[in-house]
């Protein structure tokens, strides 16, 4: 994941504070569809995340499977991977 980690870290740390923000604007009791949007916001975020480290671990890991004979394995975990954002 080094290829990409810095854009990824940086993925994480604006939803980390979106969601302390979330927190604040809930306690302050602000208007329930402000709320939403900013709930929609990190999610976003978070999904951009996960794509940007699937992608890199395809593009490396996976690939290097084929190569090493493991590609089942990686595969599968892939397989499993989508399974659960599908749910």
């Amino acid at each position: 994941m080094q290829d990409n980690n810095k854009e990824v870290l940086n993925l994480l740390k604006t939803a980390k504070g979106q969601i302390d923000s979330v927190v604040k604007m809930t306690e302050e009791n602000r208007y329930c569809v402000d709320i939403s949007n900013q709930v929609n916001a990190v999610m976003s975020l978070l999904k951009k995340a996960n794509l940007s480290i699937l992608k890199n671990h395809i593009e490396t890991c996976v690939r290097d499977s084929f190569v090493e004979g493991t590609q089942e394995e990686k595969t599968q975990e892939v397989i499993d991977v989508l399974r659960n954002y599908m749910k």
